[in-house]
């Protein structure tokens, strides 16, 4: 039975912006997310390290269907495949799942990239519904990013 709490939700689109510009964005200046996203980033603060070093822990405050929560990850860098994983550690998310690891994956395709989103979860229970909210904002969050690239 434990086993069907755990899942993963993924979706895949493609975006403009090329690979490393876009991990670029969460390796070094996550802070200026909100600045590209501030329907659904409301800011980010290094907690403990830096902007830009694997294992640093950022707090995010955001909204998600219209409601304020905040998320607490420790970020693993992968510099080799453009994939950043943020796997949470405290947050509002924590009221429902035993564990959360949102991953942002860009990999080369044509003159842009693809932009592979997932997460990876644990639910405290069986009447928890998979994130499919939380899978939207990020895409909301990856799509306005992209945007932001395409103005500058």
């Amino acid at each position: 039975m434990a086993s069907d709490l755990k899942g993963k939700v993924e979706t895949e689109f493609e975006i403009k912006a090329p690979p490393q510009k876009f991990y670029h964005v969460f390796k070094k200046t996550a802070h200026h997310v909100p600045n590209a996203a501030g329907d659904h980033i409301q800011g980010v603060d290094v907690h403990e390290g830096d902007w830009e070093s694997h294992g640093s822990v950022k707090v995010w405050k955001y909204t998600v269907e219209g409601k304020q929560e905040w998320f607490k990850e420790k970020v693993e860098l992968d510099d080799e495949n453009n994939k950043v994983t943020l796997v949470g550690l405290e947050g509002d998310v924590f009221k429902h799942y035993r564990s959360f690891k949102p991953v942002y994956h860009v990999v080369p395709n044509g003159e842009g990239s693809l932009a592979k989103l997932s997460i990876e979860y644990e639910k405290l229970d069986e009447n928890v519904p998979p994130p499919n909210k939380y899978l939207n904002m990020m895409v909301n969050i990856t799509k306005d990013i992209d945007a932001h690239f395409q103005k500058a």
